[in-house]
């Protein structure tokens, strides 16, 4: 009997996502790894060791793969992504650790860059005051793209259909590492990519206007990506920055419905974060309007998700259970394959973990733990943020309703979690669930749940001089 392939995670890593796709296009070829092999003439060892992320391919067995399997470019296209250095050998390999160990060793060294942003670019303050004027020129922006495309026809430097596939499958690549890792771990390669791929990209002229506009929308993905791992290191201020051009950018590319869902869901979440209701309600309650007509309903339910968020945090109940059922409405309502790509992770569990928050900054744990019941139990293993961040917020609500020998359980799974990443949201809400059991601080579970966290997350670890400032934070 042949042995069974060793299960792959494309998540993991770039040469993880590599190994993943060989295999998948081999497998739809109908070759075996020998047979592979024979046809490239390279060893079926090799193919195999560069499926499972053992060994890094070299530009000839890629190209050479490419054409057997009839592939039409696509596994050359992600030569790019596999950032490489020469190894003593004289062997191509990775240039950041790969697989668990690779992980693990970023881990070890956390401690001493918890976040790989520059303390300088951490101190950028978010403003705000900014927020207003961009939202109005958005909502007044002439329809059409903003920026030229200038054709060149034959010019070999021109941006094609093959182009923008690759950095497409780039982005998603970059958005599954990061969610399961966190920003620490992911950011400096796509900043890389931004500066050395996309900007090329951009540089270039389009084929045509088409593509023109699917390049700037693609643009305004990758800096909605680098805003949403500023957040996720602390940079705060950083993140307005780049969610600002990505928003630019859909203005460039004529993509109003993109630009709605920046302005609400990218741009109205980092004003709640960062303790500002009122601004973010603005920016959900702009987009709707510059959205009519054209958003679809699952990006609506989207939208107004924020506004029920918005109003929960200033503690108007009522108005954020209406726009929570306009939500729902919405979004029983969405089918997947008519909408765009980018909202369709937005199903009734991510909405279930939006209203699980609203409950929650509304101070009623019961409805927090119904829906964050739903949301965590349709979240994949790989999402590892996210369960680590929903976790931890089950541990506080369980801390608000006074069950605090199941407040640390749920803590110390959120630690857990939380360890595997390199994530500043994931710490500061670990952070918060230890200002939530301040007031149990003499009980022996929550005392034996701080000293889990000293082991086991010491970045997190709050003595308990510190926990007053500490629920200042969380109860912004």
């Amino acid at each position: 009997m042949g042995q069974t392939p060793r299960a792959l995670q494309p998540s993991l890593s770039e040469r993880h996502f590599f190994g993943a796709e060989l295999r998948r296009m081999r497998e739809r070829a109908d070759l075996s790894q020998a047979r592979l092999g024979a046809m490239i003439r390279f060893s079926a060892d090799l193919v195999q060791r560069v499926e499972t992320a053992d060994r890094f391919p070299s530009r000839e067995f890629v190209e050479a793969c490419d054409r057997a399997l009839a592939a039409d470019g696509a596994l050359i296209r992600l030569l790019p992504l596999l950032g490489k250095r020469p190894n003593s050998e004289g062997e191509p390999s990775v240039s950041s650790p790969a697989g668990d160990a690779g992980v693990a060793n970023l881990l070890r060294t956390y401690s001493a860059r918890p976040s790989g942003t520059s303390e300088m670019v951490i101190r950028v303050p978010f403003q705000p005051g900014v927020l207003d004027r961009a939202a109005l020129d958005w909502l007044n922006a002439s329809a059409g793209p903003l920026l030229s495309v200038t054709r060149r026809p034959g010019s070999p430097d021109q941006v094609r259909e093959e182009d923008i596939f690759s950095a497409e499958t780039a982005l998603e690549m970059f958005r599954q590492l990061d969610h399961t890792h966190g920003a620490g771990r992911v950011h400096a390669q796509v900043q890389r990519y931004i500066e050395d791929e996309l900007n090329r990209l951009l540089a270039n002229p389009p084929a045509s206007e088409a593509i023109g506009r699917r390049l700037y929308t693609l643009a305004a993905g990758f800096f909605e990506l680098c805003g949403y791992q500023a957040v996720d290191t602390g940079a705060h201020g950083l993140a307005q920055r780049r969610y600002l051009r990505a928003l630019r950018l859909t203005q460039a590319a004529d993509d109003r419905l993109y630009g709605s869902y920046l302005l609400a869901v990218n741009i109205g979440h980092l004003a709640l974060h960062c303790g500002h209701p009122e601004p973010a309600l603005r920016m959900a309650l702009t987009a709707v309007r510059g959205g009519e007509g054209l958003a679809t309903p699952a990006v609506k339910a989207g939208l107004h998700a924020v506004v029920a968020r918005s109003h929960a945090r200033l503690g108007r109940e009522g108005e954020c259970l209406r726009h929570l059922d306009i939500a729902e409405g919405h979004l029983a309502r969405s089918r997947p394959e008519d909408e765009p790509t980018w909202i369709r992770y937005f199903t009734t569990a991510y909405l279930a973990d939006e209203m699980a928050h609203c409950f929650h900054d509304l101070g009623r744990p019961q409805q927090t733990q119904q829906h964050l019941a739903v949301a965590l139990a349709a979240l994949s293993p790989t999402h590892v943020r996210r369960l680590a961040i929903d976790t931890a917020l089950l541990a506080s609500s369980l801390a608000a309703a006074g069950r605090i020998d199941e407040a640390c359980v749920a803590g110390r799974e959120a630690v857990d979690h939380a360890a595997k990443t390199a994530s500043h949201r994931c710490l500061q809400r670990v952070v918060e669930v230890q200002a939530d059991l301040e007031p149990y601080r003499c009980e022996l579970e929550v005392r034996e749940f701080g000293e889990y966290v000293r082991h086991q997350l010491p970045l997190a670890a709050v003595r308990p001089p510190r926990l007053a400032a500490a629920a200042a934070i969380a109860s912004r």
